[in-house]
């Protein structure tokens, strides 16, 4: 059984993404590979088995559920950190498993400590400190409690790292926070390892902050829109290759394309309106190609007469309301249409191209938004 499209990752692209991310970090900084929200809509099940074929060898989720499908997608070849959410129940397998996760609060550290002594196993923590973007992380009055509680373990716990989140360092608005943030993250360490506690690493940066905040990058890089292919912001991207002189060269390369095929082809005549309700009139007769994509795919109804694809190496409107299942597209244009034409929703055909930025203008959604609602049950597939 086929799908109504399909999503194609590109080798080649994501191979050029992790070189230019390992240049740009350094050969001693540690990439953890970010694959919350099914890989960025990339497919954990299809783009894990590419990136250990790249090289990668450690990957950051946001779940433990979503942990379980990289543990099962990766077979023991690299390390998976927890950054937010786990339940109770799931601090057992991920301890047995040697998952690592963050602890942010007083009672995901006992009960961690309680677990790992009943299974005689070391929790691999993550010690997450509050230093401004005031959501996840111990503030500076919890530090003592916090403190004992791993001088008091030492069997139950290793501290695996440091870390923080910054709060917008994809924004050139945030500079003075994101730079407050650096400083109290570095006097929060201090204060723990004064009381004898180190940890194997410190990370704090994610994509943005990797490219505009260096010093920030410390002993790992939480990565997860730029090895995808995107920048975390275009200020970032103005930032990092305005000033190297390369006409808007963009170093990095999309991994996704989204693909679909004409379903039904037919003639409107001048005067009827198309689709659903009134939005649509056809000032003349026209040619309309139906496609089996629609708000219920991830194609939003916002694209509703705003949208674009490609067919046959040619840009089309996409005309009428978005349906849940299907669109209709004005290919009144284009020679002999027929049922079975490939139909590009993101990425290339011929000289053309649409991105997921224009894709995400069109539908007023960030790129993050847009990708992490690609439904999980779409057909993924990597080509060359």
């Amino acid at each position: 059984m086929r799908g109504t499209s399909y999503i194609e990752l590109s080798r080649s692209a994501a191979e050029n993404n992790f070189a230019y991310l390992r240049e740009l970090v350094g050969a001693n900084t540690t990439i953890s590979h970010v694959v919350k929200g099914n890989a960025y809509g990339h497919g954990i099940s299809t783009y894990l088995p590419l990136a250990l074929e790249l090289g990668a060898k450690h990957f950051s989720t946001f779940d433990a559920q979503e942990a379980f499908l990289v543990h099962r997608a990766i077979e023991g070849q690299g390390n998976i950190m927890v950054m937010g959410m786990v339940e109770d129940e799931e601090l057992e397998w991920a301890i047995e498993h040697g998952i690592e996760f963050f602890v942010f609060d007083q009672q995901r550290l006992e009960n961690a400590i309680r677990i790992a002594k009943k299974l005689k196993v070391k929790a691999l923590i993550h010690v997450e400190l509050e230093t401004g973007m005031n959501r996840t992380g111990f503030g500076k009055d919890e530090f003592d409690q916090v403190i004992r509680l791993i001088q008091a373990n030492p069997d139950a716990l290793l501290v695996k790292g440091f870390c923080t989140h910054y709060a917008g360092a994809e924004s050139f608005a945030n500079f003075f926070r994101v730079k407050t943030q650096y400083q109290r993250f570095k006097k929060s360490v201090k204060l723990f390892n004064k009381s004898g506690i180190e940890s194997e690493i410190l990370h704090a940066a994610c994509s943005a902050g990797a490219v505009r905040f260096p010093k920030s990058r410390f002993d790992l890089v939480r990565i997860g829109i730029m090895q995808y292919g995107f920048w975390p912001s275009t200020e970032t991207y103005i930032e990092k290759i305005k000033p190297k002189g390369m006409d808007n060269e963009d170093p990095l390369r999309r991994v996704i394309s989204w693909k679909s095929r004409v379903m039904n082809v037919k003639t409107v005549k001048q005067g009827e309106y198309v689709g659903y309700g009134m939005s649509y009139l056809a000032a003349s007769e026209i040619k309309v190609a139906t496609v089996p994509v629609g708000y219920g795919h991830g194609f939003s109804r916002s694209l509703s007469n705003t949208g674009r694809a490609l067919v046959r190496g040619n840009r089309v409107s996409v005309i009428g309301t978005v349906n849940m299942n299907l669109m209709l597209l004005d290919v009144t244009p284009l020679d002999n249409v027929e049922k079975g034409d490939e139909v590009v929703l993101i990425g290339n055909q011929g000289d053309l191209s649409i991105s997921v930025s224009s894709f995400g203008d069109f539908s007023d959604q960030l790129n993050y938004e847009l990708l992490t609602r690609l439904p999980r049950d779409i057909p993924r597939s990597v080509i060359d």
